[in-house]
């Protein structure tokens, strides 16, 4: 899942089967008032930490659901730790490197837990040079690893809200890619736009509705 600021992200994890949220950064102002449990992942060793204790089977009654919110906050903090005493462009892009193996290990290893997993991502946007076109995707500290995250589900959603015929906020899912967006639907069980219920869009997908 990807999207703008404040369109809703962190607050979706409310609407998963039993979640448990791991989160880079102390705010999750969003979801006060719900008795989800947090954990902080402030470092690579945190995050490591707390992979071990998701992967262990001794855990899984307590939670059906991994919320990483987000992506782009852990790479940030992973790079920031890998930068550290990077003293010419030669080692900061090292750092980079660095960065892109490691998140993509980690996306893979939370990716395939058995459990329901939810990852979301801030948005970025760029314009296509040829048509003049805004396209938006995941947004991901360097070039490589936000085109890649894709690729590495089956299911890629974009978070979007609009303005209905008398100008309520609407927030709503785009499940399939069009010109702008991009976004997957493997199970082919979804709409084009779903509303934002993690719990009932995985019933869908697991044929329960």
């Amino acid at each position: 899942m990807y999207g703008k600021s404040g369109v809703g992200k962190t607050q979706l994890c409310a609407t998963a089967p039993r979640p448990i949220i791991l989160a880079a950064e102390p705010r999750v102002l969003s979801l006060r008032g719900y008795a989800i449990p947090v954990q902080r992942v402030e470092s690579l060793a945190k995050l490591a930490q707390v992979y071990q204790w998701c992967a262990s089977p001794t855990n899984w009654p307590h939670f059906d659901t991994i919320c990483i919110d987000s992506l782009t906050e852990i790479a940030d903090v992973l790079l920031a730790g890998l930068k550290v005493g990077a003293k010419d462009q030669r080692a900061v892009q090292r750092a980079y490197g660095d960065m892109l193996d490691q998140m993509l290990g980690w996306v893979r290893a939370f990716r395939d837990l058995p459990k329901h997993v939810y990852m979301s991502a801030k948005q970025e946007r760029s314009k296509d040079e040829a048509t003049g076109i805004m396209l938006y995707q995941p947004a991901m500290p360097g070039q490589k690893l936000g085109p890649q995250l894709p690729y590495m589900f089956d299911e890629v959603f974009a978070m979007r809200i609009e303005r209905d015929a008398q100008g309520a906020p609407v927030h709503f899912l785009q499940t399939h890619a069009d010109s702008q967006y991009d976004g997957k639907d493997v199970s082919g069980r979804l709409a084009v736009y779903e509303q934002p219920d993690l719990t009932a869009i995985i019933h869908k997908i697991i044929g329960h509705v």
